[in-house]
């Protein structure tokens, strides 16, 4: 008898140890990550009202172009309004480099990339996938950013 009720007793406890509540997770607070997929990209590009000038030619996003994994779409604009970003853009297709970017309010991009307040990619730097404030198509807002790092990772 007294092996039941302590069998019974271990039982309840790993219940409640294991079925316990969850803590309350606050949504709103956490950064989605705004690494855009090619599909992403491609339809902002061809909707899109923005002034746009290509560094590297235009993306080609066909899974099976040339060198495809060793390149990195970046865009990045000069004007923010809400959760669009638009103004003046410059799309970037290419491998590890440091843009200079004055001026720019928002950048989306298919792989990870560095952004930092001082030319050269200097200074205080972030990453992309810690985005702080997301907006709309998969952009992330970076005011004060002047130069952007993109690695060939």
């Amino acid at each position: 008898m007294q092996f039941s009720t302590l069998l019974i007793s271990i039982v309840a406890l790993a219940t409640a140890v294991v079925a316990g509540p969850t803590p309350a997770v606050d949504t709103d607070n956490i950064a989605a990550v705004s690494i855009i997929s090619d599909a992403e990209l491609e339809n902002w590009l061809a909707t899109t009202d923005a002034d746009l000038t290509f560094i590297g030619g235009r993306p080609n996003f066909t899974p099976l172009a040339k060198r495809a994994a060793q390149s990195t779409t970046v865009t990045y604009c000069n004007k923010r309004v809400g959760s669009i970003c638009g103004g003046t853009c410059t799309v970037y297709t290419g491998g590890a480099t440091c843009l200079p970017a004055p001026d720019t309010a928002c950048i989306a991009s298919t792989k990870d990339v560095g952004f930092c307040d001082q030319a050269g990619c200097n200074g205080d730097c972030n990453v992309l996938s810690q985005c702080g404030t997301t907006m709309g198509s998969g952009f992330c807002a970076t005011p004060g950013t002047m130069s952007i790092l993109v690695s060939s990772l």
